[in-house]
């Protein structure tokens, strides 16, 4: 019999306890039982993916505050009295507004990226490295059409910067990892999945954009903007920038970081980032929906029936004009490439370069054209 055994039976005369007094087996059975167990075997697995990722994308993240002046609104007329100025001193006509965001390190020479609405008109901006150092950073520059700002810190020391993946390698399903500081509560991690790709972001609302974003469920909240989105291998693909509210909230989307690579390349050398323009106000069109316009005998016009990037407005003065595209063409084609859609004519055209001819396909009507456009730099950039 074994010692379990006898321990169940409450018997130890038997087996070879059979010649301990009772007392002695009992006491023997009690220290047994008081003795440590073996380590459980799932102490001995590794930790988890996230955790690995987290522990190599970590030090590299970190918390951006910033103060702003901003008119003061609704300052009281009684002010305007000399008698009450004198009496209580002249009030600031401008308020402090005070930021919070998120970073990541990129170049351990001290480059910081974030979004650019994080830094905003900021007249002060104070980075919180992951170790608890407090220093003050000075923005190098931003671009508010991609939402990326990159942060200089002075006397950069001990700094380490992110790993930083591809963006392009990315699938829907893929695991998402979302770091940053929301709500000002630091070394916050949410696990989520890509829910989709190439979601343009003019299709939330934001027309002054030129983004396709990554769209994931892992949770962004405010001060989560300019933190990483890091895949499963440890590796930052992507820069967060909003939260959906109302329908469909819940929501984030990133930026895609080989964009932002691009774009920080730019700003990190104190350039402006130069965004090809067309002068186009563009809708997309379906062979669907053309065959019911035709369909209706009330149509102001028919329309191709084909998929393509429908023009809405040509801007005087723009590219476009000057090429001679009309209210009603149908880009089909640019650049030797298929244009389904405006999204796709968009990533065509900042794919192009400024005052390089960029061939078009476009059908008027019952013929097709080809014309050649030169992009010139984007007025708003």
């Amino acid at each position: 019999m074994t010692l379990g055994s006898c321990l169940a039976l409450g018997d130890c005369a038997h087996g070879p306890l059979r010649r301990l007094p009772a007392a002695l087996c009992a006491l023997l059975l009690g220290f047994l039982l008081l003795a440590p167990l073996p380590a459980l075997a799932t102490d001995l697995q590794p930790r988890s993916f996230v955790t690995a990722a987290v522990k190599r994308v970590g030090p590299a993240v970190v918390r951006i505050d910033t103060e702003r002046s901003v008119p003061r609104a609704g300052l009281d007329p009684a002010f305007s009295d000399p008698l009450l100025r004198e009496l209580f001193g002249d009030p600031s006509p401008n308020a402090r507004e005070r930021g919070q965001g998120s970073g990541i390190v990129i170049d351990a020479k001290g480059l910081v990226l974030t979004n650019a609405h994080v830094v905003d008109g900021a007249d002060r901006v104070e980075v919180t490295l992951a170790d608890g150092r407090e220093v003050e950073g000075s923005v190098l520059g931003a671009d508010a059409v991609t939402d990326l700002a990159v942060v200089r810190i002075p006397n950069p020391s001990d700094l380490r910067a992110a790993p930083l993946g591809d963006s392009e390698a990315l699938e829907v399903g893929d695991w998402a990892i979302a770091l940053g500081t929301p709500y000002g509560l630091e070394r916050t991690v949410t696990l989520g999945i890509v829910s989709s790709l190439h979601r343009n972001i003019t299709s939330l609302g934001f027309s002054d954009k030129r983004l396709d974003l990554i769209q994931t469920d892992a949770a962004i909240n405010p001060g989560n903007s300019g933190g990483p989105l890091v895949n499963a291998a440890g590796e930052v693909v992507g820069i967060n920038t909003l939260v959906r509210s109302g329908p469909g909230a819940g929501l984030g989307f990133a930026i895609p970081i080989n964009l932002a690579k691009v774009v920080a390349a730019q700003l990190g050398k104190g350039n402006a980032v130069v965004h090809p323009y067309l002068g186009l106000q563009l809708v997309p069109l379906t062979a669907r929906l053309a065959r019911d316009n035709n369909a209706d005998p009330n149509a102001l016009v028919q329309l191709p029936e084909r998929d393509g990037a429908l023009v809405q407005r040509v801007l005087p003065q723009s590219p476009a004009e000057q090429a001679g595209l009309r209210r009603g063409d149908l880009v089909v084609a640019a650049a030797q490439q298929t244009v389904p859609d405006p999204a796709a004519l968009l990533r065509l055209v900042e794919a192009s370069s400024v005052g390089e001819p960029l061939p078009l396909t476009v059908l008027r009507g019952d013929q097709e054209l080809s014309l050649a456009i030169r992009p010139e730099a984007l007025p708003h950039a």
